[in-house]
């Protein structure tokens, strides 16, 4: 067994950290940087990995988590001076995408949807519903901006621009940092920041990629037919503790395939 134990460590090491699922607070049902942090750092510390491989399926969401996640891959990768390598499956778009550029090379399927580099802001107004049943909304506040675009009020114009700055200043945080991921290797389009997304081949003649290819076959040609794979993955539990819980997850299920089903997925 000693014997055995020796030969299994002169192997080459790949840690797989799946990275699946829409992207939202912590404390949700969603991908977060609080629930996907102790994979990353068991994926860069244990046996010594020669890399990290992201497997990607996300159609993403929120830019703070995409971007904290993201942060805590490069700052691993960086410490341990570890190569970092994105396979991306269905979708790796908006947050996704985000993810998969945090890697020094990104890796797609013939069919994977990939860009989306945009931000949005979406919600709904309920107010001709309430005129139309008598009902009163009453809102006080202690700010004049502190009511913003209320869903049960009808829209206001300053409102909007202030959302619109918003939205801007994190879509260039997030044009800043494929940038600084991709480089040189981005395509001189001007789509490529507008929200477009590509698929498979397309993605890689935008830049957006290096190569179609899948995770195995492209670790055995990179480290070797013996290469072993350990794998680290976002557990769920099997039955919530709460009712409440239950339908919660359920909730955020619907909010998830909605966001997958926004890339036709």
């Amino acid at each position: 067994m000693a014997g055995w134990n020796l030969f299994n460590r002169k192997r080459p090491l790949v840690a797989v950290v799946r990275l699946q699922g829409a992207i939202g607070m912590a404390g949700r049902t969603t991908m977060s940087d609080r629930s996907t942090a102790s994979l990353l750092e068991k994926a860069f510390k244990r046996g010594k990995p020669a890399a990290v491989a992201l497997e990607i399926n996300s159609p993403g969401g929120s830019p703070v988590q995409s971007a904290l996640i993201g942060a805590r891959i490069r700052r691993l990768a960086d410490e341990h001076k570890v190569p970092v390598f994105a396979f991306v499956e269905d979708v790796a778009a908006s947050g996704g995408y985000w993810l998969a550029a945090a890697a020094d090379e990104i890796w797609v399927d013939d069919s994977s949807v990939v860009g989306s580099i945009g931000v949005i802001s979406a919600g709904f107004g309920a107010h001709g519903f309430l005129d139309r049943h008598g009902i009163e909304r009453r809102v006080h506040t202690a700010g004049k901006s502190k009511s913003m675009m209320d869903p049960f009020r009808p829209e206001k114009e300053e409102d909007v621009a202030r959302l619109k700055r918003l939205l801007k200043q994190i879509h260039g945080n997030f044009i800043d940092h494929v940038r600084a991921r991709r480089g040189p290797k981005l395509a001189d389009d001007p789509d490529l920041f507008t929200g477009e997304i590509w698929v498979g081949r397309a993605a890689v003649e935008k830049g957006l990629a290096d190569a179609v290819g899948h995770l195995a076959p492209q670790m055995k040609a990179r480290f070797g037919d013996k290469v072993r794979l350990r794998r680290y993955e976002q557990r769920r539990p099997l039955l919530p503790r709460l009712g409440m819980a239950l339908a919660g997850g359920v909730i955020g299920d619907i909010e998830e395939r909605a966001q997958f089903a926004r890339f036709g997925l």
